[in-house]
């Protein structure tokens, strides 16, 4: 068996430098919701010091000094970058298990026959997305998921490998050996600490103990993990992701909201983005929970509260869910509080296909309803925002602040870049 793990480098910088390559080996840093905290950094950026997930203020003295161009979020173009370049590593083989937004396991199995073709075909792989996507990319090869996945930790260390390590047969104490126990697929923090605890300090302290002894002392995942450093193939590519049992929407106000209107515009804008996610995997929802909560930092009254809405029958209907999340709001609201979060969790969700129906309410959603819903989605996909329920909001001042936001190259043709050809 072999399995491959791509991995974008510095995913969230690397796609705001492929539409400025005026930012090429500059420092770079993506900030959180309200452009609070730093959530991703440039290589150039961990250089400096820059830590993960500090306030940017803390940070600022440095930003100044070395000139680092500093991003809020923009999920939409990460998004779109995402989907082309697991695209482009469907184009290499049909077995591809998408892990996160910028990592995906590929089955090599029988693709090549030595390990030297397997690399150079890595290196195909990189040259590919190198081309169509402008994204940087580290590959780990290995016979299990769990190798995989330290092979690539070891090629980003490593440059002389070029950004393609493979774990040859027999010599897989070389890469045990140089990865800490924190580096080990599925190894957490305080697993990491416990097994410290007992003398092991590398992945190769851990491969060395008895599974079984792992699977008495611990459990039987991480006994998995102990098989698979030790090459035996545990964890198999998962081809299709399972639905989601709970959907949830939140953001943090860009500032305190104070008024019941204003809260109503963000719990609509919630639910029907939660709508929109409920559908794109074909689900309906037979319950809704709203919360709305005021900052614990506030030196102000604190509250907090949250309901849960029964709906009449399961649905994917934006308005019905919107109608109820509002009825919702209204019982749990209490005026003379500053807000600065809410929130919404569709739960109970079912296949469509798979509802269970009841003698004493309405069967399920129209097939209008269905057709409307499924064409204001078509429409949004192409068109950010093209449609939308009134009661949303149309300036939504309390949306979080994204005052660094680059423009979104891939979504909107306003902002598609213009070329002068002299």
């Amino acid at each position: 068996m072999t399995i491959a793990l791509c991995d974008a480098n510095n995913f969230y910088a690397s796609c705001e430098r492929v539409f400025r390559p005026d930012l090429a080996s500059k420092p770079i840093v993506i900030l959180s919701n309200n452009d609070g905290c730093i959530v991703a950094r440039s290589a150039e950026a961990k250089a400096l010091g820059i830590g993960m997930g500090i306030p940017v203020f803390k940070a600022r003295d440095i930003i100044q000094q070395h000139h680092v161009a500093v991003f809020s979020s923009n999920y939409s173009l990460y998004g779109a970058m995402s989907q082309r370049l697991m695209s482009i590593l469907e184009s290499f083989t049909p077995y591809v298990e998408v892990y996160s937004i910028d990592e995906a396991f590929l089955d090599l199995t029988n693709l090549h026959e030595n390990s030297s073709s397997s690399i150079a075909y890595g290196q195909q792989i990189r040259a590919t997305l190198a081309q169509y996507c402008g994204l940087p990319m580290s590959i780990g090869i290995g016979p299990t998921k769990t190798l995989a996945k330290l092979a690539n930790h070891y090629a980003k260390q490593h440059p002389e490998y070029k950004g393609v390590y493979e774990v040859q047969p027999g010599q897989e104490t070389v890469l045990l050996k140089a990865m800490p126990l924190g580096d080990v697929w599925g190894v957490g923090r305080k697993l990491t600490h416990k097994l410290q605890t007992m003398g092991l300090s590398t992945a190769y302290d851990l491969a060395c103990i008895p599974p079984k002894m792992i699977r008495k002392h611990f459990n039987v995942l991480l006994e998995r993990t102990v098989r698979e450093l030790n090459g035996e193939p545990c964890i198999g590519l998962i081809h299709q992701v399972a639905n989601k049992q709970q959907i949830i929407c939140s953001r943090s106000f860009s500032k305190r909201v104070f008024s019941l209107e204003t809260l109503q515009e963000a719990i609509s804008s919630y639910t029907s983005r939660a709508a929109e996610k409920l559908r794109s995997q074909r689900s309906t929802a037979k319950t809704i929970m709203i919360f709305i909560r005021t900052s614990p930092f506030d030196h102000q009254g604190q509250y907090r509260h949250s309901v849960f809405i029964p709906l009449p029958y399961p649905t994917m209907d934006s308005r019905l869910l919107v109608q109820s999340a509002l009825k919702g709001l209204k019982t749990i609201y209490r005026p003379g509080f500053a807000y600065a979060k809410a929130g919404v969790m569709l739960c109970d969700l079912s296949d469509t296909c798979l509802v269970q129906h009841d003698l004493f309410s309405k069967q399920s959603d129209s097939t209008r309803a269905l057709q409307l819903m499924n064409t204001i989605d078509a429409i949004n996909n192409q068109f950010t925002n093209g449609l939308f329920l009134a009661s949303n909001g149309i300036q939504q001042a309390w949306r979080m602040s994204r005052s660094q936001l680059s423009p979104n190259y891939l979504n909107n043709w306003n902002h598609i870049k213009h070329v002068l050809v002299k």
